[in-house]
């Protein structure tokens, strides 16, 4: 089988590309990545050699090169999107060109090359929010109503997808994944930023009171879920991926990776809060479990102390990454270095 995917020099991606070569060798695999600011080639070095491998740069709203990227395609994965938050409050713009713009042209291209399955990944934050120490969660039947330049614009291109199924029969399916982490992941997102800072003798910024709560899925175990929605699962389906049985919040999170790394809490520091900032998400992943067998290898604690493990021994990997435009961002948006 031959697949494009596209983002994956980024975290979610390349995380992909390393999981499918190893449990697929015999499969062919063209990664399209802009190599904007968190795509990074160093992610992939253990591929770069493998002859079922191909790295094409490219931009996904170019539809001369997606349509050239496509031939021969049997099956398209598509994470490449703008997908922070805070930056997307900066520059909503740049969400909107990259995560709507880019997927229509991906979805034009993908029905000229007549390919068998374009999967779309997406977020739980299309949803909205959740009030705090509910029992609501997200499922495929929850109403979108996303709250962030960034959500909206995955809600705008979860819904051309759809349209593209309902309109030309393009055969895709979709998942909405909770929050990811674990390796490779670009140290502005609060588990790599917060382990990182440690590491580094700074502190953890908190927004806000630290209790927005958020369903956390270890990376790899999102590759394995993408897998057996590519296997088994229903053309035209979407399925929500999620973690968590029960509530974390961001305090908490940062506690358990202090006491990981064996420092104290005088290491948290609470920083103004961020607009829009949604109180609560979490994800009811019964569906996948029930229709597809899939459920998280580990529990939170065991993935995240690997984590920790990970960018505890890979800081040639993370060191480089935040020095540079990272500290002028970094300082913006925390109001310190």
């Amino acid at each position: 089988m031959k697949i494009l995917v596209t983002g994956g020099a980024g975290f979610i991606g390349a995380n992909f590309v390393l999981y499918w070569l190893k449990q697929h060798p015999e499969d062919f695999i063209i990664n399209v990545d802009k190599l904007t600011y968190a795509g990074n080639l160093e992610n992939l070095k253990e591929v770069q050699q493998n002859p079922n491998y191909s790295f094409l740069k490219a931009d996904i709203c170019n539809r001369e090169q997606m349509e050239k990227a496509m031939q021969g395609v049997d099956t398209v994965v598509h994470f490449a999107a703008e997908s922070h938050v805070d930056r997307s409050i900066m520059n909503p713009e740049e969400f909107v060109v990259t995560n709507v713009v880019g997927t229509q042209v991906l979805l034009d291209a993908a029905l000229k090359a007549n390919v068998k399955r374009f999967h779309h990944v997406s977020t739980d934050e299309v949803f909205g929010a959740l009030p705090l120490n509910s029992s609501e969660k997200f499922s495929e039947n929850t109403p979108y109503n996303p709250h962030s330049p960034y959500s909206a614009s995955k809600a705008g291109s979860d819904h051309l997808v759809r349209a593209y199924a309902d309109t030309y029969g393009l055969p895709i399916t979709i998942t909405n994944c909770s929050n990811n982490f674990g390796p490779y992941q670009f140290p502005e997102k609060i588990i790599p930023l917060a382990i990182t800072n440690v590491i580094e003798g700074k502190k953890i910024p908190i927004y806000g009171d630290g209790l927005y709560v958020r369903d956390w899925l270890y990376v790899e175990d999102h590759c394995r879920a993408i897998d057996l929605v590519l296997q088994k699962g229903k053309i035209g389906e979407t399925y929500c991926v999620g973690g968590l049985t029960e509530d974390i919040n961001n305090l908490e999170v940062a506690k358990k990776i202090l006491k990981i790394l064996g420092k104290d809490e005088s290491s948290i520091e609470f920083v103004k809060d961020r607009p829009g900032h949604d109180r609560r998400y979490a994800i009811n992943w019964t569906k996948i479990k029930t229709e597809l067998g899939w459920q998280p290898q580990y529990d939170f604690d065991t993935w995240l102390e690997k984590t920790v493990a990970w960018y505890k021994e890979n800081q040639w990997w993370w060191k480089d990454i935040k020095s540079g435009t990272y500290k002028e961002y970094y300082e913006k948006q925390y109001g310190q270095k």
